[in-house]
């Protein structure tokens, strides 16, 4: 049997892929909706909102719920989300993309494959095989913690770490809290939804803080 050879890793992308959400201009003679949305700046991003839909008394009564399966279920939609976030980021040294269990996986592992970075899983208690590192934080009701392989960082790391949703900041925090505990450093935090009446930001600073949408 033949073996096939891919050849030598690719090298980090200068550039994102051209498809979905731009910052820049579009070409002359561009029309159309397709170099509207293209186009469309990253703090207007209207076509990516109108597919998070809001699901009151979810989980509990009084809470209204930030469902992201329609953006999902929406190739162009989860493009875009995709691109913004890598246009963040392009062209600077990001070592690994830290993503949080388990929504933040759906959109870390896309990140850090277009980023051409790592790709790590800051998971729930009992998930990873071997040796962990842990935090705990704050819940309404309790404590949780989240858990990262104790040889996933090397000193020195840029980090962004990653999530669906910044509500509270406890989380995120926790997270920051693990990269930075391996000696590593968190470039920034990024989340497509922000609920800015919860001020978790406040938690993460003086760290960058990256959200697509803001509800």
């Amino acid at each position: 049997m033949t073996r096939r050879s891919f050849g030598k890793p690719a090298p980090a992308r200068r550039g994102p892929t051209p498809r979905g959400i731009s910052t820049q201009h579009p070409a002359a003679g561009a029309s159309g909706d397709a170099a509207a949305l293209d186009d469309e700046p990253l703090e207007r991003l209207s076509y990516v909102r109108e597919r998070v839909r809001a699901v009151p008394d979810f989980p509990k009564p009084g809470i209204l719920f930030r469902d992201i399966t329609p953006l999902l279920a929406d190739p162009k939609a989860f493009h875009m989300v995709i691109d913004a976030l890598v246009e963040q980021f392009i062209g600077q040294a990001v070592d690994a993309i830290v993503a949080i269990d388990s929504r933040g996986f759906i959109f870390g592992a896309p990140l850090a494959s277009r980023l051409n970075t790592s790709f790590i899983p800051a998971r729930k208690p009992g998930k990873l095989p071997a040796e962990t590192v842990s935090v705990a934080y704050a819940l309404e009701y309790g404590q949780g913690s989240l858990e990262m392989h104790k040889d996933a960082l090397s000193s020195g790391d840029r980090v962004v770490v990653l999530d669906d949703l910044l509500a509270t900041g406890g989380t995120a925090a926790a997270a920051g809290e693990l990269v930075m505990s391996q000696g590593a450093e968190v470039l920034a935090y990024a989340f497509v939804i922000e609920l800015d009446g919860l001020e978790g930001r406040a938690k993460l600073e003086p760290a960058p803080v990256v959200s697509l949408l803001h509800f």
